[in-house]
């Protein structure tokens, strides 16, 4: 990818220029020396007060905060950006998921554990794991984030390795206890329901814009076809209306927690 070399061939020559080690590098910018060697590689690329750092560092303007964000750009899956776009202009945002954490909601190594499963290169892993951070910054980590509403099946709680389950049913919590959070789980006695055919994400957007994401196992398409987002809505109405209140979904993922023991 193009990108990725025009980026880590900038980071490498000045840093050779400058005479300065890896981990010299990371020391000025308040990161180690494997993260460095990780942009220079092209498995991750620098979040933007990084990049701001190191343009500081080596008296470069703006070539590297440019360089990094094109990557960035380029990182997204063509398929992905509108929808990406829809995630930041977004008022409020409902997401259902039969069997997998939301991808706002996950947690680093449960993301990495899951990109695993697919037997992906790990500069492929590593590049997919930055992309979804940087959407969690954008969307729910924002100053003025976006109403979420989470709905997921309690099945989804018991899939992963005990560690990983852990961690990441206790950042579930965690995220449930913020004000423009709301996590739900439908229990396994809800039965047969329509959310089972797929998981979707809907998007409020400013002047009463809606858009829908879908996702397979090939690629994800937006949406905003007023009669497909009428559907997708009643689903979610139909979903939602199985699942068990904030306070019983949150005993019900304490308890998942404890089963991962």
């Amino acid at each position: 990818m193009e990108y990725v070399s025009d980026l880590r061939e900038i980071l490498r020559e000045q840093r050779k220029q400058a005479k300065l080690t890896r981990d010299q590098v990371g020391s000025a910018v308040g990161l180690s020396g494997a993260s460095i060697a990780s942009f220079e590689q092209g498995r991750m690329i620098p979040q933007p007060d990084t990049a701001r750092l190191l343009d500081e560092l080596f008296k470069t303007g703006d070539e590297i905060q440019r360089a990094a964000q094109e990557s960035r750009d380029d990182a997204r899956p063509t398929w992905l950006r509108p929808w990406t776009e829809h995630e930041q202009r977004a008022t409020m945002l409902r997401c259902f998921e039969h069997s997998l954490i939301p991808g706002l909601l996950q947690t680093e190594a449960y993301t990495r554990v899951l990109l695993q499963s697919g037997r992906l290169p790990d500069d492929v892993i590593d590049r997919t794991v930055q992309v979804r951070r940087e959407r969690q910054a954008v969307t729910i980590d924002r100053p003025k984030p976006p109403m979420l509403s989470a709905v997921l099946c309690e099945v989804a709680l018991t899939y992963g390795p005990a560690d990983v389950m852990k961690e990441q049913l206790g950042h579930l919590i965690e995220a449930g206890r913020q004000p423009q959070v709301q996590i739900l789980i439908v229990p396994r006695v809800a039965g047969l329901h329509p959310g089972l055919t797929g998981a979707f994400m809907l998007a409020t957007l400013p002047a009463r814009g809606r858009a829908v994401y879908l996702d397979d196992q090939l690629r994800g398409r937006s949406i905003t076809e007023g009669a497909d987002v009428d559907e997708l809505e009643r689903s979610w109405e139909t979903i939602q209306g199985l699942a068990l209140p904030v306070s019983l979904s949150r005993d019900l993922i304490m308890k998942a927690v404890n089963d991962h023991d």
